[in-house]
C-alpha cells in the first residue's frame, strides 16, 4: 500500500469514481512537473449538492460540499498519475461558491478542501488559495473547486 493509500484508509476515506467532462475539456493536463485538475463540483455521498450559500445551505453545508470537490479533485489526480504518491505538494486550490450578494463566508465553505489537503498530505498539503462567490455555477452546484499539484518526477 503507497503512502497517500495508507493516509487516506488512516483516515477512513475512500475516494470516489472519478467524474466525466460534462462539456468540451479534460478532467486534467500533466505539463511542466505539475497536474492541473479541472474544476470539480460538490458531490457529497453520490449525490450532486446544489443551491446557494447564504439562501439554501448553511456554510456547514457549503464545507461539507467543498470537502466533497476536494475528494474528487484526489480521484482525477489519482486516476491520471496512477497513485497519489507522486503528487509532491498542493499547490493552489480555486474555490468557487455559489452564494448570495451578501455572503461573506466563501474562505469558511473553501476550508472544506483546503483541509482535506492539509490531512492527507501534511505541510505538503498547505497550499495557496482563492475563494470567490459567483451567482451561479455548471448544473446548479454550490461549490466548485480546481487545483494545481507539483509533482515528482516520474
Amino acid at each position: 500500500m503507497s503512502d497517500t493509500a495508507a493516509k487516506l484508509a488512516e483516515l477512513g476515506i475512500t475516494l470516489p469514481v472519478p467524474a466525466a467532462p460534462v462539456a468540451a475539456y479534460v478532467p486534467t493536463v500533466e505539463a511542466g512537473g505539475f497536474l492541473y485538475v479541472s474544476g470539480q463540483v460538490s458531490f457529497v455521498d453520490g449525490a450532486l449538492v446544489k443551491g446557494k450559500l447564504g439562501a439554501d445551505l448553511t456554510v456547514e453545508q457549503g464545507f461539507a460540499a467543498a470537502q466533497g470537490c476536494g475528494l474528487m479533485l484526489l480521484a482525477q489526480a489519482q486516476a491520471a498519475l496512477g497513485s497519489l504518491d507522486r503528487i509532491a505538494r498542493v499547490v493552489k486550490l480555486g474555490a468557487f461558491v455559489a452564494c448570495t450578494p451578501d455572503f461573506t463566508d466563501q474562505p469558511k465553505v473553501a476550508n472544506g478542501a483546503s483541509e482535506l489537503m492539509v490531512a492527507v498530505f501534511g505541510d505538503a498539503g498547505k497550499h495557496s488559495r482563492s475563494a470567490v462567490g459567483v451567482p451561479s455555477l455548471p448544473l446548479g452546484c454550490a461549490v466548485e473547486i480546481d487545483a494545481v499539484f507539483a509533482l515528482h518526477p516520474a
